[in-house]
């Protein structure tokens, strides 16, 4: 796939503000600072965000989506350990390579924390869930009678809970309740025996 050289500017300034939003926050960068790090003219960020709370929320996404890009496969889940809980070990162990969104689930960006469910990353997540779900309940390892969409919408709140206490409590926070959760996550899910 071939890019234009708007295209890399846009992939410029996203790493730029990532990396800058990541340790200086939303209030602590400038569009200005962001256009400095890529290399661009201070300026140069407009065509392609018309504000910083755009600039801030595509950031937020991309850092977002990459993390679950590299967490989640859905389709490769060990069969020994419950999905639920392996998508939560994934995301946790793939934080410190996506900044942002780390700071994102760590609380650090306060404003932010209820918009985080409406981006595009977390609805293509849930998607994704909806699928597998759906994919479960034809091989009855899920109930038939549960809404599958509904159901993932569910799951992915309940995850990203999890993920952010785990990361505003250093870490520890999953795993002491990771057997609770996924109790939960069978009763709700698992067809009778």
């Amino acid at each position: 796939m071939t890019s234009t050289k708007g295209d890399r500017t846009r992939q410029s300034l996203i790493d730029a503000a990532i990396v800058r939003f990541a340790r200086e926050g939303f209030r602590g960068t400038s569009v200005a600072d962001v256009c400095r790090d890529a290399g661009l003219s201070s300026t140069a960020s407009y065509p392609y965000f018309a504000n910083k709370e755009v600039l801030f929320i595509t950031t937020v996404d991309e850092d977002v989506a990459g993390l679950i890009d590299d967490a989640v496969s859905l389709v490769d889940i060990d069969k020994a350990e419950h999905w639920g809980h392996s998508m939560m070990r994934g995301l946790t162990a793939r934080m410190e390579q996506h900044p942002l969104a780390r700071r994102i689930v760590s609380g650090l960006e306060p404003e932010f924390t209820m918009r985080l469910l409406d981006i595009p990353a977390l609805d293509q997540l849930r998607k994704d869930v909806a699928e597998l779900m759906r994919a479960l309940q034809v091989s009855g390892e899920v109930r038939r009678d549960v809404e599958a969409g509904q159901m993932a919408s569910g799951i992915v709140v309940i995850v990203i809970s999890l993920l952010m206490a785990t990361m505003q409590t250093g870490g520890a926070g999953f795993a002491a309740v990771a057997d609770d959760v996924e109790a939960v996550l069978d009763a709700a899910t698992r067809p009778p025996q």
